[in-house]
């Protein structure tokens, strides 16, 4: 993780980008942390790892709910699905 004053990285984007594509970068504003520049794999790998929490979460949200169960085949033709 590097940090970077926000002023340093606009004289130098091109040194910050290339920065930022092995490490995250912090960019500062008055000693506090204002952004996090990232490459778009990390940016992709993080995103992914989110939507899979958010997923289980909802998941497991569902399987808490009370009521009865409905069986799979009912399901698909309440959407269309057969």
């Amino acid at each position: 993780m590097a940090r970077m004053n926000i002023s340093a990285a606009r004289d130098n984007l091109p040194g910050a980008v290339e920065l930022a594509r092995t490490e995250a970068v912090f960019l500062e504003r008055y000693g506090r942390p204002a952004a996090v520049l990232l490459s778009p794999e990390r940016y992709e790998t993080l995103m992914t790892a989110l939507e899979d929490t958010e997923d289980i979460a909802a998941f497991d949200a569902a399987m808490d709910e009370e009521g009865p169960n409905i069986p799979w085949e009912e399901a698909k033709a309440e959407l269309g699905w057969v």
